[in-house]
């Protein structure tokens, strides 16, 4: 499901040459961003641009791509891009010698601190979610085992769990490949999945690529890996619980609205203020950039790469079992949209996602068949001592997200706050709680009984 599909608009790999060239900007971090995606938006944006002749080329320097063509003028121009780590991303803002930063995690305070000449890079216009990621665990075709909880990888990736037989597997050595130290993807895995209680074990092989690392689980009959779902290939997904929450698969709607345990978000860092005297021109070229990026266009990209957009789609959602009769007989009568809005830590605020889904619920909703359809909103809290405490949490967090759609002229009919029911997320640590605390939409089905348009998602396994 999740292969890398490029379009097939004469975007050529060729031998690397900018000959009488100039860069229009750089960016650098990330390689589970820069070996496909930003690389093909770059493509995309040159060519709305009026860029002739646009390809993407590789370097002498493994994970480095110039995309270039020719300008209106007839000149050769082209963005570079450099795909070391995320970390490597927050490096080159700080050496000026990037202008736009990948990163498959979140900014770290000691980097933000580094950065602050730059501006403030958790600001709504300098961190940006240009995609979601499931962080895709991995095994070998022919290997039996379809589930496993965080818990469980863990004990595998620090070498307390070794055969396969111990889970319910054949009798098999576990071989552990796990991406490199600069990779966010690595930062992220170590963060979700080790945290402090565990250390990777020693055996595992380490991997910059994403690709190459999907390949060699592919073929090793022992393998466990983790990639981002681009880099899925001809290896095979594993369904992932987290203690008591359903085991889900990174589907579409279970990884856009984060409830898959292992999702996570990719981020361009803007900086707002230069260190460059000559970049007011790359500052325009890079805002251009992003906006594309963001936009329904980009985010078609996003999906044909094959990470998950943030393009909006309608869903029926299965019922789940035990759930509160409210959310029983809204999901009988309205679809999902594929968007949870979170908030920032300890705050009713909207988080930077949030405010962008704001506005893309409002586009979507705009189409002539949602036009006029009633509108639900769904709270949800972290688990706290008392229940009244959690329904009161997850109230006033739907009342804040009514509040943003109001002032973009959408009512909504109906507000409904079910607390800490249906967690998707462990309680231990802060990034659970914040996955928790979220709010749902829903949008009413066609009351004439016609059918909309929209997927319906087996999005969890027994």
């Amino acid at each position: 499901m999740f292969k890398a599909v490029l379009l097939a608009t004469a975007i050529v790999l060729a031998p690397y040459s900018l000959a009488n060239g100039d860069y229009l900007f750089k960016i650098s971090g990330s390689n589970t961003l820069g070996a496909h995606l930003a690389p093909l938006c770059a493509a995309e944006y040159l060519k709305t641009k009026g860029f002739k002749q646009v390809n993407i080329n590789n370097t002498p320097v493994e994970n480095e791509k110039v995309v270039m063509g020719y300008n209106p003028a007839g000149q050769q121009q082209g963005i570079f891009i450099a795909a070391h780590g995320s970390s490597t991303g927050f490096k080159a803002l700080q050496t000026a010698s990037a202008d736009l930063a990948m990163s498959s995690r979140p900014i770290k305070a000691k980097e933000l601190l580094d950065l602050a000449a730059l501006g403030d890079l958790r600001a709504a216009q300098a961190e940006h979610t240009v995609a979601i990621d499931g962080l895709a665990i991995l095994v070998n075709p022919n290997n039996p085992i379809a589930k496993l909880s965080v818990q469980q990888v863990a004990d595998i990736f620090s070498g307390v769990i070794s055969n396969w037989q111990e889970l319910g597997g054949a009798n098999l050595a576990i071989s552990l490949y796990a991406r490199d130290e600069q990779s966010g993807t690595w930062d992220t895995f170590k963060n979700l999945v080790l945290g402090k209680q565990h250390k990777l074990a020693t055996s595992a092989l380490r991997f910059e690529s994403n690709d190459e690392l999907s390949d060699q689980v592919a073929n090793d009959p022992g393998a466990i890996g983790f990639t981002g779902l681009a880099s899925v290939r001809n290896s095979k997904l594993v369904a992932i619980s987290d203690k008591n929450t359903l085991a889900l698969l990174p589907q579409r709607l279970t990884v856009a609205t984060e409830d898959y345990p292992l999702s996570r978000r990719l981020y361009f860092y803007q900086p707002q203020n230069s260190l460059k005297s000559k970049d007011l021109n790359s500052k325009v070229w890079v805002q251009g950039y992003v906006d594309f990026c963001l936009a329904e266009a980009g985010q078609n990209l996003v999906e044909q790469v094959g990470f998950i957009t943030q393009n909006i789609i309608a869903v029926q959602q299965p019922q789940y079992q035990n759930a509160p009769s409210s959310y029983m007989q809204l999901a009988d009568k309205a679809l999902r949209l594929s968007i949870n809005f979170r908030f920032n830590n300890g705050s009713s605020k909207l988080d930077n996602k949030a405010l962008k889904d704001i506005e893309r619920v409002s586009q979507f909703l705009s189409k002539p068949e949602y036009t006029g359809r009633n509108v639900y909103l769904v709270g949800f809290s972290d688990s706290h001592k008392k229940k009244k405490h959690d329904l009161l949490i997850a109230h006033f967090r739907a009342l804040a997200v009514q509040a943003k759609l109001i002032k973009q002229q959408i009512a909504i009919s109906k507000s409904l706050s079910l607390g800490s029911f249906m967690p998707v997320a462990s309680a231990d640590s802060q990034a659970a709680k914040l996955k928790n605390s979220r709010v749902e939409i829903w949008v009413e089905k066609s009351p004439s009984g016609q059918q909309l348009t929209h997927i319906s998602i087996p999005n969890a396994l027994p």
